[in-house]
């Protein structure tokens, strides 16, 4: 499930995509956060130092302090003097205050520690519900011998912040809004590059695909000097290199079938003769004496075997010409097989189950060839009691021939169909061509049928021979 879900994001075009969408946004949240760290800085230290420069001038203008220790009216001129339309300020000495009381709560035991060591300090606070700033400072006083002490008043001063926060949520949204200007630039950016690194990359593709199918004229428009266009030029000179070597391949092919078409056609008049001397030498094999008879019978084996392949080749050469041809006829499946199996005088060696009255159209010579190599092929290599069984499916009518042999190995089941295709090496040289299973194939797809190999639960090779059941109207 998590592969199926995974699987268009490995698509190049969506991850070229996503690979700039993710540049984009880290390089767009650096940039935006950069931005706005520092002009947050820059606007609250101008605004800290303004109000820093403007609270020390202020002060000026209350100084000298005309009574110590000061009285509450004395504070109020002082917090008269220092006031303005941008701040409120607080004035304490020791007990006594002047100013917003709830302002108080603001002033943090760290910023009055601050300033009792004779500095100006300030903090930013939260005043009521907004960023501001809060500045204290202690007021010196000049004694008559020149000294400076400290007076014991302490002033606070109080600044919203409101504006200058409102100019940095304006600088943030102005710096994320070219962020967001900067993905879409880049989404399209990445969409254009991806349409043209992917745009050849998928001609490729497809003729990639069209030169496997057997197009070998294919070939791909070389477009620019890049390394794609190097692939386009590499791939267009394996196609045609490739095509040189089929076409080469394909004629000597097709004169090797030629060639062999025609042996086997010029050797069938002279084995006409020799079968006909040989069936009357073996009529005379008796009374001949007995090296000469036993000669006689190897030269009449041999003409027959050298007929026989000589007959298979040239039907192979009918299928791979393509003038192989059906001639169907309605025939009872039953009788047909029976007639093969006593044609050949196997009757008596094999066991059938073959229901009367299956009747098809099929092509009475093909089925007969079928069904004497699949017989005698497990006759020969496999072991008794051999088997013919006949059935029907909806659609289909199945001819299964099974033995009790050693079966077929799992090396051989995916060749026992191949042309000249021998399972055991040391039988190289006897009577079976190697073609017999071959045609037998051939003849099954040829009526659109099938013809496959396996082994019995039980032991033995089992050939199983699938027809399309055309049924006889009477």
């Amino acid at each position: 499930m998590i592969q199926r879900v995974l699987a268009p994001i490995r698509g190049l075009r969506v991850r070229l995509l996503l690979g700039f969408a993710g540049l984009c946004i880290i390089t767009a949240t650096l940039v935006a956060g950069g931005m706005y760290v520092y002009a947050r800085r820059v606007i609250l230290q101008q605004a800290q130092d303004s109000a820093v420069f403007a609270l020390t001038k202020q002060i000026r203008s209350v100084y000298p302090l005309h009574t110590l220790p000061p009285n509450q009216q004395s504070l109020a001129v002082i917090q008269d003097g220092l006031v303005t339309k941008d701040s409120s300020v607080r004035v304490e000495y020791g007990n006594q205050s002047v100013g917003n009381r709830d302002a108080a709560s603001l002033i943090s035991a760290d910023l009055r520690a601050e300033i009792s060591k004779g500095h100006v300090a300030w903090q930013r606070v939260d005043w009521s519900g907004a960023p501001g700033l809060v500045v204290g400072t202690e007021l010196m006083v000049k004694g008559a011998n020149g000294d400076v002490r400290s007076s014991g008043v302490d002033v606070f001063a109080f600044y919203d912040l409101g504006a200058e926060a409102q100019s940095i949520a304006q600088l943030a949204y102005l710096a994320w809004g070219i962020g967001a200007v900067v993905l879409v630039m880049a989404m399209l950016l990445a969409i254009a590059v991806a349409r043209s690194v992917l745009g050849p990359v998928r001609e490729l593709r497809t003729a990639a695909g069209r030169l496997g199918a057997g197009e070998l004229s294919t070939r791909v428009p070389v477009r620019g000097s890049d390394e794609l266009a190097e692939v386009a030029q590499t791939f267009n000179n394996t196609a045609q290199a490739l095509e040189g070597h089929v076409v080469e391949l394909r004629r000597m092919e097709a004169d090797a079938r030629r060639f062999v078409a025609d042996v086997s056609h010029e050797l069938r008049t002279p084995l006409a003769a020799m079968i006909a001397v040989v069936d009357v030498l073996d009529e005379q094999a008796a009374q001949l004496p007995e090296l000469t008879g036993e000669a006689v019978r190897l030269v009449s084996q041999g003409t027959h075997n050298l007929t026989r392949l000589v007959n298979d080749l040239i039907e192979v050469t009918r299928f791979d010409s393509g003038t192989a041809a059906l001639a169907l006829d309605e025939i009872d499946l039953a009788v047909a097989i029976m007639a093969t199996l006593r044609a050949r005088g196997w009757s008596g060696e094999v066991r059938t189950d073959l229901p009367g009255g299956v009747l098809a159209r099929v092509d009475p010579r093909r089925l007969d060839v079928i069904v004497a190599n699949l017989v005698g092929n497990a006759l020969r290599h496999g072991a008794p009691p051999v088997t013919v069984r006949l059935r029907t499916e909806p659609g289909w009518l199945i001819v299964e021939v099974g033995d009790h042999g050693p079966g077929l190995s799992d090396e051989v089941l995916p060749k026992v169909f191949n042309r000249f295709y021998k399972a055991d090496t040391a039988r190289t040289r006897s009577e079976g061509s190697g073609l017999g299973l071959a045609i037998s194939w051939e003849n099954a797809r040829l009526h659109r049928g099938s013809l496959v190999a396996a082994n019995q639960p039980g032991g033995g090779a089992l050939f199983t021979l699938r027809l399309p059941l055309i049924e006889v109207t009477e």
